[in-house]
Formats: structure tokens, sequence, C-alpha cells
């Protein structure tokens, strides 16, 4: 396929192969309204000249703050079509992250979606040392709107585009995303044009051709998202935006798509959703389906496990599975999930059912596919997540950590030379991943580092949680749980003798630490507690659940290092069954385990 260097050159690659009247399509008012290749174009060539007209330039940083919708992406192709820089922010951002991004990246226009938030951006701008203008993509009574750009784009029409688009090189910076380090501070990934393209280029072989429609509901914030919609506008599929994450099956069966990305988690649901409706069931119709179910959780790729599995296979495809690709819409060809580990069983089954769910895996700095399984013979092994693409360099450290090598890597991190040597060694990226090659694919294995992430794909900072949830008194210690799962929860120890004190006074005679942390009004208290703090952090980083624990975690009981710093892997094994019963519930809501 013809190779593309720069990000924007996708939109006149489009028009020439594919001329697409839906290359990008979103619900308003219960109507599909589509967008076809020339309205992309002349969107994001009005936003150029209306950044221009503006003042802005090569280089300066302009943020998008939204939900997924086209006029994000008409924004990102004008803002890259002059050489300026796009800065993509969760619209769930804690306020503190905000403040460091706008200031850091020394942002001068932000697009945002709804009201609330730009109330939440107009707050901390006063406190950011540069003027910022605020957009938005809904019309507000009184704010800027986002077509006031389009309409001065308009007016000024006579500006010539190819002289700002003839000066932009493939090592030009396209986007600046932040990600939150181990320390809290968010660090500035820089990605440039080739980065990302290269990434596309050798992404896109792993898409079987008969693809023509996707359904995107991941953010495009995350560089996971919006990697692959380039990669749609790349290979001629339309992209279709969920409106969201609580209609995506309403859309899956309006859209009828034969492809969408997600994490784990979502997958996690619609299992479990399917299980619950097979406990339902009755009599025959019951047994059929854990049949077919048990049959799934053995499924191998191409027929390894012989001609009466397969037979069974078919009759299991067509009693039972047939039934969950009609909830997918019925035409789907491959998902594609990443962001966290998948569980293995959950993939053999979903192939099983004839829906290919090819586990990848890969970072922000990497723009971010690393290595991907393909719906192709012999490119497929569970329990991995695929061979590396064939323009990247992969090998195991000593200590069994992943280092990469390739276009597709970042050259630095923003303003911070300390974390790029730290980073970046002798050109190789560590990843801070530990992982083996087995017959050829790559498999994680562990994690080098304390953060961890979610069955989302959020990174989670435990230690910054744990040690803003120790300001108060009546938590001792804490250590912060979550690695692949729904949300974080935390163990926590309280502090006993402030604990009996409070408990006094509110009437509970009991002192044995054993039973305290078993009284009902003993665990809101701590839960309160919890309450407080979880607003200085994201949502996906707040705490969920809590478990309390009746022992302190020490040095001679093991979880303790003489440093006093927890062994977490020990916590994790003493707590194995405690830590199962607070995911068992799925309702979040319940907050304590009894």
């Amino acid at each position: 396929m013809e190779k593309i260097s720069r990000v924007f050159d996708l939109l006149t690659y489009h028009k020439a192969h594919f001329d697409a009247d839906d290359i990008l399509a979103t619900k308003v008012n219960s109507n599909w309204i589509k967008y076809s290749i020339d309205q992309f174009i002349d969107n994001a060539n009005y936003i150029s000249k209306g950044l221009i007209a503006l003042g802005i330039k090569k280089d300066d940083k302009v943020a998008i703050m939204s939900e997924n919708r086209p006029e994000w992406n008409f924004c990102d192709f004008g803002i890259m079509q002059i050489g300026a820089t796009q800065v993509p922010m969760y619209p769930t951002l804690a306020e503190n992250d905000i403040k460091f991004i706008l200031n850091d990246a020394e942002i001068k226009i932000i697009f945002v979606s709804t009201k609330e938030i730009y109330d939440k951006i107009n707050t901390v701008k006063e406190s950011s040392a540069i003027p910022i203008s605020i957009y938005t993509f809904d019309k507000i009574n009184d704010l800027a709107h986002w077509e006031e750009v389009k309409n001065l784009g308009k007016k000024n029409s006579d500006i010539d585009l190819e002289p700002y688009k003839s000066q932009i090189t493939k090592d030009d910076l396209l986007t600046l995303i932040y990600t939150s380090g181990t320390t809290g501070t968010p660090k500035g990934v820089m990605l440039t044009h080739e980065n990302l393209m290269s990434n596309v280029i050798y992404s896109a072989p792993m898409y079987p051709k008969e693809i023509k429609k996707a359904l995107s509901f991941l953010p495009l914030s995350h560089i996971f998202e919006r990697m692959v919609c380039y990669m749609y506008f790349y290979l001629g599929i339309s992209v279709y935006y969920a409106e969201s994450i609580d209609t995506i099956v309403a859309n899956l069966v309006e859209v009828k798509p034969h492809c969408f990305t997600t994490v784990p988690r979502l997958l996690e649901k619609v299992y479990d959703r399917i299980v619950a409706k097979g406990h339902e069931l009755s009599g025959i119709k019951k047994s059929l389906f854990f049949w077919a179910l048990q049959l799934g959780h053995n499924y191998e790729v191409e027929g390894k496990n012989g001609f009466f599995y397969e037979l069974k296979l078919k009759i299991a495809r067509k009693l039972i599975f047939s039934k969950w690709r009609e909830a997918l819409g019925g035409e789907i060809l491959c998902i594609v999930s990443g962001g966290a580990a998948l569980q293995e069983r959950l993939a053999r089954v979903f192939w099983s059912a004839d829906i290919k769910v090819l586990e990848g895996y890969g970072l922000t700095e990497t723009s971010p596919v690393i290595a991907v399984n393909a719906p192709f013979k012999g490119q497929t092994k569970f329990g991995t997540v695929g061979k590396v693409l064939n323009n990247l360099q992969v090998k195991i450290a000593e200590d069994g950590e992943i280092l990469v090598k390739g276009p597709s890597v970042t050259k630095a991190y923003y303003k911070r030379p300390d974390a790029t040597a730290e980073t970046i060694i002798d050109g190789w990226f560590h990843t801070g991943d530990i992982g083996e090659f087995k017959d050829g694919f790559l498999a994680i294995t562990d994690r080098k580092k304390e953060v961890f992430k979610t069955a989302g794909g959020k990174y989670v900072a435990p230690q910054v949680l744990e040690n803003k949830f120790k300001e108060s008194v009546y938590i001792e210690q804490i250590m912060v749980v979550g690695e692949n799962r729904k949300f974080p929860s935390a163990l926590i120890v309280p502090n006993f003798e402030k604990l009996k004190d409070w408990a006094a006074k509110n009437g509970i005679s009991e002192t044995d630490p054993e039973k305290l942390v078993k009284d009902k009004a003993i665990c809101e208290k701590i839960w309160n507690e919890v309450e407080k703090l979880n607003t200085n952090f994201g949502h996906w980083e707040q705490i969920k659940k809590i478990a309390l624990l009746p022992q302190e975690f020490t040095i001679d009981g093991g979880e303790l290092t003489p440093k006093l710093s927890i062994k977490r892997k020990v916590v994790l094994s003493k707590n194995k069954d405690l830590i199962e019963k607070i995911y068992a519930s799925i309702d979040a809501q319940e907050h304590h385990v009894k």
C-alpha cells in the first residue's frame, strides 16, 4: 500500500482511493448524520484557515477536550494542517491535571464539547499564565462556538494552506499526549507524523479486506482509538461513533459494523451479561447453553481440537453462539482488544462463537501498537499479545523488561529530559512491562513498576492514591489494588486508636479489631473518609470498594520491607480470597466487604 508520511495527507489519499460519502457518522436526535470525505476536507480546511486568522502558528498548542464526535476529527486535522500541535485531554480529567497540562503545554485554544467541560476549563484557566480561548462543540448561549472558527476560515477563504502544509515534515510534532507517571505528575509524550503513520501502515495489514464499517466508542483522547481511526481512513473504513458507552449494544444492532476496538472490561461485561441470561434458562435450553459455553472455553484455533470437536462446535454455533453474533450486529469480522490484559478464557469463548477477538499490546509512547494477534492462519496465539509489527524491533532485557525500537517510538517526553534519559537508553524504549516470546509471539507476564492498568485500560499510580488516603487520621495503612480489574479498590488497615475513640463516642463499645472491621457503622465511617479523598482524582482512579483488615502490615509478617515499603505481591497473595470477594459483586456501590 502507498506510504504516507504526514497524517493530514490521509484525507487526499482517502478522496483519491475511496471517496466515501460516510467517512464519519454520528447520531443526532435519533438520526444518523453522515459526513462525506469532501465535507471532512472542507471542515478541516476552514478550521485551519480560522486558526491562522486567530494567530495560531506552527508549533503552537491547541487542545481538544471532548467525547468522540466528528468535530473532534475536523479540529484535529485543522490543527495539524498548519503545523500546530494537538493536545488531547480526557473529559474526565481531574482539576489538578487540567491545570498542569494547560500550563505545561502553554495551550492557546481549547475546543470542548459541553457546558460542564467548559465550566471545568473556565475555572482552571484563571491560573494559567497564558490567555486561553475556549470554543464549544455544543451550541450554548453566550459561549463561543467552534463554528465561529470555521466561519472565520470561510471569511478568509483566500488563505492558501499549501505553503503551511509544505513546511511540515514527517519529523514534526503532531500531538502531545499527557499520561500519568509513577509520581502522578502527567508526562507529555511527543509523537510525530511519522510515529503515527508508521504505526498505521504496519498495523493495517492485520485487518481483513472485507471490513468496510467500524463502530467507535473508545476515547479519541487515547492514542489507541486515535491511531485506529487514522487507519480506518487509510483503509477506506467508515467510522460510526456510538452515542455513549451505555448505547453500544443498541448502536451495534443499528450500525451492523464489521469491527470495533475495545478494552477487556467491556468484553467482560458482555460475557457476564450472556452468562447471566444463560442462568435464567431452564431445562434443555439451559443444558445446551452451558454445554456450548464449556465447549468454547476449550477452543483452539485452526481446528486443532480435531474433527469431533469441530462437529460439536458447528452445532453450538448454530444453536447458541449465533445469538451472540446477532447481539453484536450480526456482521462482526473481528474485534481488537487493547489497553489491558484480556482473560484467555474470554478470547477462546468469543473465537468459538466465530467472533475473533484480537489482543494487542502497546503504549502511548509507541503510537501505540507494538504487537497484535491477526485473524489469519498462524497469526494468533491465545495467552499472548501477538507478533511484533514488522517495522519494530523488540528484545527482552536481562531482567525480563520488554524493550522496543522503531519509527513509531517517541523521541522524547516534553520538557522532561530526565524522564527521557531514564526511559530511552541507547535508542531502546523501556516499556516497564515484563515479557517473553512464545513461539514467536510476545506474552506479557508482569509489570515492572507498581503502576497498573485497570481493565478499562487506564493507568493508576497506587502510591499517589495511598499517600493521599493516609491523610485521614482513621487510615493507618492502605494498599490500592485493581490490576486488570474493572476499577481500583483498597485494602485498609484502620488507625485503631482513633477508631476506638470514634466508636466510643458513637455508642460502639466494641474494641476488638477483628470485630470492629466487621461493624457496619465502622465500615461506613472509613468509606466516608475514602469518599472525601476520592474527589482529588480522576473517576477511573477513584477507589470504588474497600475491605478493612484487622492486623497491620509488618516486617515480621512479611508484608513490609526493612524500609517499611509494602511488599505488594505478599499482600496480594495473603488476601487473595478477600480481593476476589471485593470484585465478586457487579454492583460497584457496595463499597465494603462484610
